[in-house]
């Protein structure tokens, strides 16, 4: 068996291993003004360190096989993990999980669709799955926060929502303000960092390009394209949950369902 890979590999981590100084650096910097964050620190970056090491070593596995069915899998994958960590954040929401997982579905699998049919990407695993995890984390994070927040601002105006059900309006006419200050709380971020991307810092993917070798110009187009399909992801899911949410917050009686917004 051929193991030059391996030692190529080792090779190759000589600098990630040099720059963990600058992590021995905040974890010195911790001790000396007491935060006590030394050992999340330390666990925080090994778990990083062996999380890429292991992707690493199946994302050369998946390439080497071109075959759509990894693809695929490694996509169900990542939306699983996403739709956990999302509903984990909006924990009060019933189904919050599932309810997650379903909406980053969607509007990453929407997304691809479309960039895929505009030949925008073609269909391989080294363009595929990068894009879907740029998709799928940013899907994820504000999924979550507009679980939460929809769910938070009912609570706090509990007697308007009682009140325009009382009026003759249904659950959903009862909670649309809510829905849509949710969704504007949670795409601000995604909106601001498009107008600012470039001004402030240079996107991990442009900075990627850039020191692989690739020209500016040639970064700025692939930037562009992930700003595009990273706002058009993150919105089609958010709202995909929102319309998901509703429903669990009433009861068959369209009456809010005292559970939900009891505990914090």
């Amino acid at each position: 068996m051929d193991w030059g890979w391996l030692s190529e590999f080792m090779e190759g981590m000589l600098k990630p291993v040099a720059a963990l100084s600058v992590v021995l650096m905040a974890v010195a910097l911790s001790y000396l003004q007491r935060l006590d964050l030394q050992g999340e620190m330390i666990y925080s970056i090994f778990r990083a360190f062996l999380q890429l090491s292991i992707i690493g070593f199946v994302l050369q596995f998946i390439f080497n096989q071109q075959n759509i069915a990894w693809i695929l899998l490694a996509y169900l994958f990542m939306v699983s993990v996403a739709g956990y960590t999302a509903g984990k954040r909006a924990k009060h929401v019933p189904k919050g999980m599932y309810v997650a997982g379903a909406s980053i579905l969607a509007g990453t699998s929407v997304t691809m669709f479309l960039l895929v049919v505009l030949n925008v990407f073609p269909f391989t695993p080294r363009y595929i799955i990068p894009v879907a995890g740029m998709m799928v984390g940013n899907a994820m994070t504000v999924t979550g926060v507009t679980m939460k927040r929809l769910r938070d601002d009912i609570k706090s105006q509990t007697n308007l929502v009682e009140t325009a059900l009382a009026l003759g309006a249904t659950p959903r006419q009862a909670v649309l303000e809510n829905m849509k200050r949710a969704l504007v709380i949670a795409l601000s971020p995604v909106l601001d960092n498009a107008k600012t991307v470039g001004l402030i810092s240079l996107p991990g993917a442009m900075t990627g390009l850039i020191m692989g070798g690739a020209s500016p110009l040639e970064a700025i187009q692939l930037q562009i394209i992930v700003m595009n399909m990273l706002i058009g992801a993150s919105t089609f899911s958010s709202i995909m949950s929102t319309y998901l949410c509703w429903p669990n917050f009433f009861t068959k009686t369209y009456q809010l369902e005292s559970k939900v917004f009891s505990s914090d």
